[in-house]
């Protein structure tokens, strides 16, 4: 009818990209995709769909669903590595020792769980696979100091035991005791009874994790 404006249509999918650009373009999407619904919103056909491609072309980069999801994973665990990083840097520098390592230790805890808030649909994908995280040295999942999640933990606990404030008797296995507890306590805010308590409520049990981990360690 004359006046209507046209209806802007979507643009054609591509049949080719640049060398490396669609896996780039697959992979974002995925990202994108699990940032807005978790780990189960990561799906092959839709990232090819955002990207612009026939799905016979994401073959060449991802070879099935699971081979996306682990790229997926991968950059959602480095995001987490970032956010613990950006908790560490703002330690002032030249702190005594032993606070210097019990600052850091906390650093890694605010880190995460202030990204498990912000980011629960990457949070959980960083988490909702099986695979043992020590000795994993995949460049893929580390932060810009080189560092994983479960590698800047280890470092604040050997920080922790170098200057004394970790008995060496109770190093050994301290990661996963910090982790759980932390790792619980982002739970139970995004999932579960914590879920709708005040940021007020919710910084001050945080606070007081993190004051437990540290003494009780």
């Amino acid at each position: 009818m004359p006046g209507r404006k046209k209806t802007a249509e979507p643009p054609p999918p591509r049949g080719t990209y640049r060398h490396g650009d669609l896996r780039r373009a697959l992979l974002d999407a995925g990202i994108a995709l699990a940032r807005a619904a978790g780990p189960d919103a990561v799906v092959l056909r839709e990232a090819t769909r955002r990207a612009g491609v026939v799905p016979n072309a994401a073959y060449r980069h991802f070879a099935s669903r699971e081979d996306l999801f682990q790229a997926v994973r991968a950059a959602a665990l480095a995001e987490l590595a970032v956010a613990m990083e950006r908790e560490i840097a703002r330690i002032p520098a030249g702190l005594p020792a032993v606070e210097a390592a019990r600052a850091r230790l906390r650093a890694v805890g605010q880190g995460y769980l202030k990204f498990a808030r912000a980011e629960p649909g990457l949070f959980h994908t960083a988490f909702s696979g099986p695979e043992e995280v020590e000795g994993d040295t995949d460049p893929a999942k580390a932060g810009r100091s080189g560092m994983n999640p479960f590698q800047l933990l280890s470092s604040a606990l050997d920080e922790l035991s170098a200057c004394g404030a970790l008995p060496a008797a109770r190093r050994p296995g301290a990661e996963y005791l910090a982790w759980s507890a932390v790792h619980g306590l982002a739970l139970l805010v995004a999932d579960g009874p914590l879920r709708n308590v005040t940021a007020a409520q919710r910084n001050a049990i945080a606070e007081r994790l993190l004051d437990m981990v540290e003494k009780g360690i």
